[in-house]
């Protein structure tokens, strides 16, 4: 072998040990073909998660709110302070109108014993008929007096019950929107509370998909943001509001969770998508293994094999999740193979 031949061959050589190290790798890439799957169409709806009983908490009464005994998080008892008002002035009142009671009870009794001497002495004919009429008078009117008054001890009392906040039931407290210091003012939202234990999501679905509502079952839920084990349900229950939108031509649609959903890091407002059945015989889907696709935060891929076997990067729009597979709704045509081994595709 000449020296020219022999450097050419050690140039060579490299070369060709490395296209045959990458060929058996490609040779080894696992990869599996796009499955077609028809099936039923189904329509993604998205929705809200919201609590089936939410109170937003307001005053009744004006004044400045002296105390507050709860933050946003804290889970609440029934009956349990939550704010109190400042209630000086209602004390005042209070007092005055049982200061007032008291008056007219003496009075009630005064004029209680004014007629029964008045009555005596009628019996014995020391009065006339016009005086007697003129005492009982005097009683009634004491009798209605004391009353009105008694009224109004116990207006003063309700009132005064007003300038504490309560918890109505037993929930958690999603907001507090007040400090110490603030003037509350009647109607003014202070605190938002719901109970966790009954949680529900509310979609907006197309009029043509809620008349296909009345089968209930097999309503799928995902709740992307939830932990693991509660980023998917099946609904235990289907309302469907009985009033359209005239704009939009939509309805909304009230699916029930089951009670243990708030173990599962469910809150009102958490994003969700519903997965509902229709009797429309969908087009051909395409799926392919779950481990097969790349996700880097909003991006798809997947690697392609062409028919030497080597993978290629493409991106994809993928659908809904199926198992152990994902939908492919766009980025794949049907015969193609992919990696199942995206690393492995890597290097």
């Amino acid at each position: 072998m000449t020296l020219s031949a022999r450097a050419r061959w050690l140039l060579a050589s490299p070369l060709l040990a490395i296209a045959a190290a990458a060929g058996a790798q490609a040779a080894q890439l696992r990869g599996v073909a796009v499955r077609v799957a028809a099936e039923n169409a189904t329509y993604g709806a998205d929705g809200v998660v919201e609590a089936v009983r939410q109170s937003s908490l307001a005053s009744e009464v004006a004044g400045t709110v002296t105390a507050l005994a709860v933050k946003a998080g804290d889970r609440v008892t029934r009956g349990q302070v939550l704010v109190r008002i400042d209630q000086r002035a209602a004390d005042q009142q209070a007092a005055a109108n049982d200061a007032q009671s008291a008056a007219a009870e003496a009075q009630l009794r005064a004029a209680e014993r004014e007629f029964e001497r008045s009555r005596h002495l009628f019996q014995r004919n020391y009065i006339s008929q016009a005086a007697l009429d003129q005492a009982e008078a005097q009683f009634k009117a004491a009798q209605a007096e004391a009353r009105a008054k008694l009224a109004q001890v116990g207006a003063a009392s309700t009132q005064t019950s007003l300038h504490t906040l309560r918890a109505p039931y037993a929930g958690l407290l999603a907001r507090v929107d007040v400090q110490v210091g603030d003037m509350a003012t009647p109607g003014r939202p202070l605190i938002t509370i719901y109970d966790p234990g009954e949680l529900r999501v509310v979609v907006t679905v197309p009029e043509s998909v809620a008349q296909q509502l009345r089968s209930k079952a097999g309503i799928r839920i995902e709740m992307p943001g939830a932990d693991a084990a509660g980023r998917e349900w099946i609904a235990q229950s289907v309302t469907l509001l009985p009033a359209a939108d005239p704009e939009s031509h939509t309805m909304r649609v009230r699916l029930g969770l089951p009670s243990n959903a708030a173990s599962a890091s469910l809150v009102p407002g958490m994003f969700a998508r519903a997965w509902i059945a229709s009797a429309v015989q969908a087009g051909p889907r395409l799926l392919v293994p779950s481990r097969a696709v790349i996700t880097r935060t909003e991006l798809h891929a997947v690697y392609v094999l062409d028919p030497e076997g080597k993978p290629w990067l493409r991106q994809v729009r993928v659908g809904r999740t199926v198992g152990d597979e994902v939908e492919i709704l766009a980025g794949l045509d049907a015969g193609e193979r992919v990696a199942l081994d995206p690393l492995a595709a890597v290097r």
